[in-house]
């Protein structure tokens, strides 16, 4: 039987989008296809998943799944901080948009002038909100698209958030990262110790993925049972 059998598992996964006006958005490449595979590994191990997704074009059904879409940074957080309490495991695959626009024109921005200004002010960290938080019993992990500087940038991303685990890809991977079939994944745990992965189709990525998982909840539970 599987560590991960009933175990409660929130995800987050592709792009968020902030409105400009009622046509315009600002998002990002992100095609959901990462965190649908980590969420159908999970459930195929026996857990129950909440993913919480952006727009996507992927479809995924189970019994053990509660599917919550949204489409805004803001509603993936409220979405998510609904479950902290009640989760064992926070996969934080999603690319949530970093910032919004400030102001929200409720009728389409026509053109005029060379030149057009957006201030954007910064959304909720869902990771960060979450790691300031998690109790001795979670475990939290996090993605790191990076293009350049990767490990510094991945292992800052994994201190100030508060993960377990920092799973790092990179823009300069060919193969990797949006839209592709494929990933080329890096993982760093808390005592930065690291297991480099070579491209693989995202569903044998997700088994890797949790397989990692998997031995730190053992890991956890050794460590919980002799306190």
């Amino acid at each position: 039987m599987s560590i991960l059998k009933n175990k409660k598992i929130l995800i987050t996964a592709g792009p968020t989008r902030e409105a400009i006006d009622p046509v315009r958005y600002i998002s990002n490449h992100s095609s959901g296809k990462m965190g649908y595979a980590i969420a159908t590994e999970f459930l195929r191990q026996g857990a129950k998943v909440i993913l919480i997704s952006g727009p996507v074009n992927v479809q995924l059904q189970h019994p053990n799944l509660k599917l919550i879409s949204v489409t805004s940074a803001f509603e993936m957080y409220v979405a998510s901080s609904l479950h902290f309490n009640e989760i064992d495991i926070a996969v934080f695959a999603a690319a949530v948009s970093d910032y919004k626009p400030e102001i929200f024109e409720k009728k389409k921005i026509k053109k005029s002038g060379e030149e057009f200004f957006i201030k954007l002010v910064k959304n909720k960290d869902i990771a960060y909100e979450f790691g300031k938080f998690k109790n001795d019993s979670q475990l939290s992990i996090g993605f790191a698209l990076e293009t350049n500087d990767e490990l510094m940038n991945a292992e800052s991303k994994l201190r100030c958030k508060n993960f377990d685990m920092v799973i790092l890809n990179s823009m300069n991977d060919a193969g990797a990262t949006f839209e592709h079939d494929t990933n080329k994944v890096t993982m760093i745990d808390k005592n930065l110790l690291l297991q480099e992965f070579p491209v693989k189709h995202k569903s044998e990525v997700a088994v890797d993925i949790i397989k990692m998982i998997a031995g730190m909840v053992i890991n956890k539970q050794f460590v919980l049972e002799g306190q």
